[in-house]
């Protein structure tokens, strides 16, 4: 079971606060450093400092750090156009050494496009589409040649389709509940499908729609990872606990149910039944980043106990 960090820097992280926790992301074993893509602070609360842009972050972490993974739970499809979001991703896996990864999604929170004018269309699955289309469609065309696409919503003609990654093949990760359309998004464009925030029963079921897609498709169901997002609150014992949990303004018992939380063997206890229904990748929901002593905790207690 591979244990990636996943911050919300929306919340209220400058950088300086990103790569402290991405350099403890390395130091301490753990396999990735993954950021949400979001403008606008969620639920009460200031923000500040204010949000930072989720690919120039991963910029300078690609220059900073030398072996986690890099990426994002998801990339708003809404923020960028396909052809720009394929020259910054190549570009930050060139930085990097080839340590890219790509999660792209439609895009969801109305009132952060409000706030910082950026359009909201209604039809989005079908931009999220398109956009896949062109941007693995663009990093895939042989050097030398040109990438031309005619769709609804984008259109690029004669693109030289330059730079490329470092990469052969950025892994890029598909998500969601949906239950007809997400799936064969990932059947056809995905090398890692995610469930966010879910239940094992909703989990199991997604990955089942996902297996089922990709067998329509022509491919093998286990050539895609099924991963999980879930939000993680680990303490040595019950008030350690409970003092993390009030930290994120959450209740203990709603985290048991909803997250991975308690003493380091329930978290283990309960990640084995993810592994169970077919997961075999957990994102931790890291929402308090000051407390390094969390990430350290979890590494020594929970991920050493892992396979």
């Amino acid at each position: 079971m591979d244990l990636r960090i996943f911050t919300e820097p929306q919340q209220g992280a400058d950088y300086d606060t990103l790569l402290t926790v991405a350099k403890a992301t390395e130091d301490l074993g753990f396999d990735a450093f993954f950021r949400s893509d979001h403008y606008l602070r969620m639920g009460s609360g200031d923000g500040l400092p204010g949000p930072t842009d989720a690919w120039i972050t991963l910029a300078g972490l690609a220059r900073e750090t030398r072996r986690i993974r890099l990426g994002t739970l998801m990339t708003a499809g809404t923020f960028r156009l396909p052809g720009v979001l394929a020259i910054q991703v190549a570009q930050v896996d060139r930085m990097s050494g080839g340590r890219v990864e790509l999660g792209l999604g439609a895009g969801w929170f109305e009132e952060e496009h409000r706030a910082y004018g950026i359009p909201f269309p209604k039809e989005k699955i079908g931009r999220l589409e398109e956009q896949l289309a062109i941007v693995t469609g663009l990093w895939a065309t042989e050097t030398g040649r040109t990438f031309s696409y005619d769709g609804t919503y984008y259109q690029l003609t004669d693109s030289p389709a330059l730079p490329k990654p470092a990469q052969a093949k950025v892994p890029v990760l598909v998500g969601g509940l949906g239950a007809q359309r997400t799936p064969r998004l990932a059947a056809r464009y995905a090398d890692e499908f995610n469930v966010p925030f879910a239940s094992l029963e909703d989990s199991e079921r997604q990955f089942g729609r996902v297996r089922a897609a990709a067998e329509e498709a022509g491919r093998k169901p286990d050539d895609l990872v099924y991963s999980n997002a879930l939000i993680v609150c680990v303490g040595k014992d019950d008030a350690e606990v409970a003092r993390r949990a009030a930290a994120v303004g959450r209740e203990v018992e709603e985290l048991k149910e909803n997250g991975l939380a308690g003493s380091p063997d329930e978290v283990v206890e309960k990640i084995g039944r993810y592994a169970a229904i077919g997961a075999s990748r957990i994102y931790l929901q890291v929402l308090d980043l000051d407390d390094l002593d969390h990430l350290e905790l979890i590494s020594s207690r929970v991920m050493s106990q892992l396979d």
